[in-house]
């Protein structure tokens, strides 16, 4: 007889952990297509069976509704800014913090604009947002771009976590207003830690 171990399967995925492996495979393709994007394509994305889908999403419908909750996360860029060198000087690491939440806002921007475009969640009873979803969110945001900006505390003229609420303000109000060909990142950031004028008055 062979003295050899039977072999162990590897242990399988909770269903939270399958959930989210589809809805990362399943991100892009909605953002590309929208509404019209077929299970067939986000199995073949995954890497497993369409059937496997099934069985932890009621319908396609969830799984998009799964895709939107996702896109609109704010882990990815508190991650990304949490991960800018704290050596870097001031105006390099807001430079990088306007790239990541540029791309944050663009990646949340594609995936809303492509459901609500092919009329998901229309004419249907959606559950209602959790109280103050947006604020946390916000405040996830707002708290780690506090912790990037701290270490030059000593050199501003407000507290961090005030110069961090302003910073943002001064982003979202750029996105909705203007284009990155309008107000460069590095003309953005400079104007705002050294103010507009060239030799400010005394």
């Amino acid at each position: 007889m062979s003295d050899t171990p039977p072999r162990r399967r590897a242990p399988g995925m909770s269903p939270e952990e399958r959930r989210a492996m589809i809805v990362a495979a399943a991100l892009p393709l909605v953002a590309e297509y929208g509404t019209a994007v077929t299970t067939s394509q986000i199995a073949r994305a995954a890497a497993i069976g369409e059937a496997t889908i099934f069985r932890v999403f009621t319908d396609k419908e969830e799984l998009l509704d799964a895709c939107m909750a996702e896109a609109i996360q704010p882990d990815h860029v508190v991650k990304e800014i949490a991960s800018i060198p704290l050596h870097q000087p001031l105006a390099s690491r807001l430079a990088e913090t306007v790239d990541a939440l540029a791309a944050h806002l663009e990646r949340v921007g594609t995936v809303l604009g492509a459901l609500h475009a092919g009329g998901h969640g229309r004419g249907r009873q959606r559950e209602r947002p959790q109280p103050g979803g947006r604020e946390a969110s916000m405040r996830l945001i707002s708290d780690a771009v506090t912790d990037l900006i701290e270490p030059d505390a000593e050199s501003l003229r407000l507290p961090p976590d005030q110069i961090a609420t302003i910073f943002l303000s001064l982003l979202y109000t750029q996105k909705r207003g203007a284009t990155p060909s309008d107000l460069p990142v590095p003309d953005l950031v400079d104007v705002f830690l050294h103010g507009a004028m060239k030799h400010p008055q005394a």
